[in-house]
């Protein structure tokens, strides 16, 4: 029956033992019902393949949520009000945000093209933008959203951005996340007057399956925890931010990353 749990839109989950599928998990544990967003396109052409949207289903379902997957393509324009429409219609509107998803491929200044630059900055700064722009739609003068009259409170109005301060050898990437930053702290100003709070998160170093042995370890010997994190360390975060207990931060970058890159 929709109105029973509050509804969470999950981007970037399109695979076990990713971020966005361990904060899917955790918030769905927390009563929330998950829309998670997957893009089978990025994640073939990458080294861990594409994900089993089936597997998140049911573990979401386990956890007595219920659950949406979403095919999502940021780089398409449409695409960010399409979904959260998709979602309003299915399991009722949206309260909280969370774009875990990136696209990220090294380059660097001399060896990026303006294809690989563009593409970041369409899915990682324009896609979430438009992401919070849709998001941001539902909500009317008098907290309710405008399509089903249904309250968006408690909790409502949460958006987290997961970020990096990836720069050399990373160029589009790094710079596509520090305009997002910009966006999202815009967002904390600008969106106040409907109740959203909007935050970003730096989790540091997560092996999700990208570091070869040699990394993981240089990456380790740099964090003053002594550990990479895992998506259970940024997952604990975000349902902070999302629960009452959270709701007056906003406007903040938080390094939840063990230290990384202290003096150690």
């Amino acid at each position: 029956m929709r109105g029973m749990r509050p509804v969470v839109f999950v981007t970037g989950a399109s695979r076990s033992g990713s971020i966005g599928d361990g904060i899917a998990r955790r918030l769905a544990a927390d009563g929330w019902d998950v829309a998670f967003g997957y893009f089978d396109g990025y994640d073939a052409a990458m080294p861990w393949g594409s994900g089993e949207h089936a597997e998140l289903t049911s573990a979401l379902e386990s956890l007595g949520a219920r659950a949406l997957p979403v095919p999502l393509d940021l780089a398409d324009p449409d695409a960010p009000a399409a979904a959260l429409a998709r979602i309003r219609d299915e399991l009722g509107p949206v309260v909280a945000l969370v774009a875990s998803h990136a696209h990220s491929v090294d380059s660097g200044l001399l060896d990026t093209s303006v294809e690989a630059f563009d593409r970041h900055f369409a899915v990682n700064t324009r896609g979430t933008w438009l992401l919070i722009r849709a998001f941001a739609e539902q909500f009317g003068a008098d907290g309710r959203a405008p399509a089903t009259g249904v309250p968006l409170t408690p909790p409502a109005g949460r958006i987290v951005a997961l970020t990096s301060d990836h720069t050399a050898y990373n160029l589009p990437y790094g710079a596509s996340k520090g305009a997002l930053d910009r966006i999202v702290i815009a967002a904390a100003v600008e969106l106040a007057h409907l109740g959203i709070t909007s935050n970003l998160i730096n989790p540091g170093p997560i092996d999700t399956g990208w570091m070869t042995p040699d990394l993981a370890e240089s990456l380790r010997a740099q964090t003053a925890l002594g550990r990479l994190g895992t998506p259970a360390d940024t997952a604990d975060l975000v349902a902070f931010l999302l629960s009452p207990a959270g709701a007056w931060i906003t406007g903040q970058l938080l390094h939840s990353n063990g230290g990384f890159h202290l003096p150690v």
